[in-house]
């Protein structure tokens, strides 16, 4: 079974015995953590999805470390302004063991389901006469093809006239 949860602004794809790195959480190392905001749980074809939380549905873990990432450089240029800036920076971390998914009931999406299918039926039957009208309209608003532009017409040169010599 797996669980989608939020925590930290952030969502997580977690099972029973994993460890995920997750923001800080004030927290000891040893303590219990329970998530609530628990977006999904299923087990192959046998998935409930909240709308958006599931009601009653947690996340329990163990933290099992809290530390920091690996250093990251951070660098402010601006080129020909005389201006460079380098710091670093190391965001903090929890490592949490995942110990139990508490799976509830969907009762706001299963009436969706039902509620998207009647819609299905009659925009059905509804794109049938829409489709016609369409048609119509097509028919009614073809615009005439657009005239070529006449060809233009060669120049022809005059013939000068001859000077006739007395």
């Amino acid at each position: 079974m797996y669980a989608v949860f939020r925590s930290g602004g952030k969502q997580y794809r977690a099972a029973k015995g994993d460890v995920l790195r997750l923001e800080k959480i004030e927290a000891e190392e040893g303590a219990t953590v329970k998530f609530d905001e628990v977006l999904l749980v299923g087990e192959g074809s046998d998935v409930k999805v909240g709308s958006p939380l599931l009601s009653g549905g947690s996340v329990s873990g163990k933290v099992v470390l809290q530390g920091k990432s690996r250093k990251v450089p951070v660098v402010k240029f601006k080129r020909r302004q005389n201006y460079l800036r380098q710091g670093s920076h190391r965001q903090f971390f929890t490592e949490v063991e995942i110990t139990a998914i508490a799976g509830a009931s969907a009762k706001k999406a299963a009436p969706k389901a039902d509620a998207a299918e009647k819609p299905a039926e009659k925009t059905a039957e509804a794109k049938k006469p829409a489709a016609k009208k369409v048609a119509k309209k097509k028919a009614a608003t073809k615009k005439p093809a657009a005239k070529k532009p006449a060809a233009k017409k060669a120049a022809k040169k005059k013939a000068a006239k001859k000077k006739v010599a007395d």
